[in-house]
């Protein structure tokens, strides 16, 4: 089948995850709508998928905004449309003080690309004498990321059997648990997502510490 319609049946895969995680009391959500490297795809299908998701959040800002979730744009804006970057304004302004879900969105993002723009940033500072070497600590970058303030996620989910971050979340995922299943993302609904839960919540975190089975 096309690529196109995937893409539709993925935004309605999207709108499943979203309900479900606000339903099952998870702060925050982020998903990986569009790559920086997705720009190197066929011009039909990159123009395409430009104006799903104009009309995406056009139809679906109001039942947000009544669900109480917070949307949040997590990209590199600078190469983006006037018309994309207003309809993403408009969703973080009307949603900016909702206390449910945290909807990151990463659009136009890549997980390098981001950490250049923080070294960018930092180096910038450094040589102005606004800040010196010692003061950047790892608390510093993380302040200066996309997905600031959200907190690191506990959980990455991989769809369609992928073993690999393909640039997503590069500095924050560092101690993230991992879940691959070979369901393809437009085909991933509520008992998928049950299941990368269930399998998240028999693991022991222990952040290069001996388990706790040891001690």
């Amino acid at each position: 089948m096309p690529r196109f319609l995937g893409h539709r049946q993925g935004v309605k895969a999207l709108k499943t995850a979203v309900r479900y995680a606000s339903n099952r009391g998870i702060s925050s959500l982020t998903v990986y709508a569009f790559s920086t490297e997705n720009w190197t795809r066929p011009r039909e299908e990159v123009n395409f998928l430009m104006d799903l998701m104009y009309k995406t959040f056009v139809q679906e800002i109001e039942e947000l905004q009544r669900e109480g979730v917070q949307i949040r744009l997590v990209g590199d804006r600078t190469s983006l449309s006037a018309d994309i970057l207003e309809i993403w304004s408009q969703a973080e302004e009307l949603t900016f003080g909702n206390q449910g879900l945290i909807l990151n969105v990463a659009f136009n993002y890549g997980g390098r690309q981001e950490i250049l723009t923080v070294l960018k940033r930092l180096v910038g500072q450094v040589s102005q004498g606004e800040l010196a070497l010692d003061e950047i600590t790892e608390e510093t970058i993380a302040s200066l990321l996309y997905t600031h303030p959200t907190p690191d996620p506990d959980l990455i989910i991989r769809t369609g059997g992928e073993m690999r971050l393909s640039n997503f979340l590069l500095w924050q995922g560092a101690y993230s648990e991992f879940y691959v299943t070979d369901v393809l993302w437009p085909d991933f609904g509520e008992h998928d997502f049950e299941q990368a839960l269930q399998n998240y919540i028999e693991r022991e975190r222990r952040f290069g510490q001996v388990s706790a089975k040891e001690q």
